[in-house]
């Protein structure tokens, strides 16, 4: 995630939490480049991690892309499980024997500053701008899932 193309293909990196994911993601990639191979424990959490962190990166990019509320919304959840999920690995390692845990730290503590960016992030979210979630889960406050949707009354085109 080095080249500047990676970054222009992703969109607009300079969002503060576009640029905190890609740090998170290249402190995660550093972390498991030095876990052991021959450790097929720790081995496991590599591709984990990685993933992980890149969600953190690339949801953001892909929330940015579209001006729905709904939309916006479900990359959000996606991201915070990415992020407890990755605090979770970081405790598996240190459970199971990774001996570098000072740089977990350093993620655990990347990750603290990711959540506050998240939260004002999050609050930029346009609650008016939706599509009614059918499912009920990423609607705004005082939209129901069973509510009418007036762009249902519009004519075809």
């Amino acid at each position: 995630m080095e080249d500047e193309e990676d970054d222009e293909s992703l969109g607009n990196p300079d969002i503060p939490l576009v640029l905190k994911g890609k740090e998170i993601y290249d402190l995660s990639a550093a972390i498991v480049a030095i876990i052991p191979d021959d450790d097929d424990v720790l081995s496991s959490f590599k591709e984990f991690v990685l993933e992980d962190a890149m969600v953190l990166y690339a949801k953001v990019v892909s929330a940015e892309a579209t001006e729905f509320y709904d939309l916006k919304m479900e990359s959000a959840a996606i991201i915070r499980k990415a992020a407890r999920d990755l605090l979770t690995h970081c405790s598996g390692l240190e459970m199971f024997g990774f001996r570098e845990t000072h740089y977990l730290e350093l993620i655990r503590a990347a990750i603290e500053e990711y959540r506050l960016l998240f939260l004002d992030w999050v609050k930029g979210f346009d609650q008016w701008n939706y599509v009614i979630d059918r499912w009920g889960l990423f609607n705004p406050p005082g939209v129901d899932a069973n509510d009418h949707d007036p762009d249902e009354d519009l004519p075809p085109e």
